[in-house]
């Protein structure tokens, strides 16, 4: 009886029952004891299953626990929006082409969330012709064939992600996005919030960053 409860908490306790540790920088890093994030939940699902087979969805465990949390409180607050998180890095980190960063466990890619002709929640399609969605580009005004990006689910996600954080001791140390899109991220009801709280880039990166968003959470590593 005692071996059977045992075996039932192994199978119920979090996959992170150890804690990360994070070493270094996102752009000159590692990781021990990295943890993948959930395939999928109510209202989320990774961007390929591929890749996450490949083992390229392993996060710092503190970094779990905030995307997980958020995506549970967004059930809530904006309940017919659906999401979708792409790439994050290795378990234990290191190099990860083609990104530049996401070697310690602190970066995460999410799929920028979008709308369809009925103005409702979808996903972004992300498959292999299109590189899992990284090669799909939004025209000026925030559209790409029948889809159009959903500002206020994205800019809501970015909200959870930052009281998740602040509920850890840790913060968002930045988030990377089209900086010619971002103003309409704070025409939503969630656009207070994140001037005061948020840092966006305000420089164009190498890449454009509008059919995903790059967040880098700020937790403390090992040198």
């Amino acid at each position: 009886m005692r071996y059977t409860i045992a075996m039932l908490l192994w199978l119920v306790l979090p996959v992170h029952a150890k804690q990360s540790v994070c070493f270094g920088t996102t752009a000159n890093g590692s990781l021990k004891a990295g943890v993948q994030l959930p395939r999928s939940g109510n209202n989320f699902i990774v961007y390929s299953d591929i890749a996450r087979l490949a083992g390229r969805t392993h996060v710092h465990s503190t970094v779990y626990d905030i995307v997980v949390n958020a995506y549970k409180n967004l059930e809530k607050l904006e309940r017919e929006k659906v999401y979708k998180y792409a790439e994050t890095g290795f378990a234990d980190g290191g190099k990860f082409r083609p990104h530049k960063t996401h070697q310690n466990g602190l970066s995460v890619d999410f799929m920028t969330p979008v709308l369809n002709n009925n103005k409702e929640s979808v996903h972004l399609p992300t498959h292999p012709f299109n590189k899992f969605g990284y090669n799909i580009e939004f025209s000026p005004d925030g559209f790409y064939a029948n889809y159009e990006i959903d500002y206020v689910a994205l800019a809501a996600h970015i909200v959870e992600l930052h009281k998740e954080s602040k509920k850890r001791a840790v913060d968002i140390w930045r988030v990377i996005f089209d900086p010619k899109l971002q103003p309409n991220l704070f025409k939503t009801k969630y656009g207070g919030y994140l001037k005061t709280h948020i840092q966006f880039s305000t420089k164009p990166s190498w890449v454009r960053h509008d059919e995903h968003y790059h967040v880098d959470f700020a937790v403390k590593c090992e040198s």
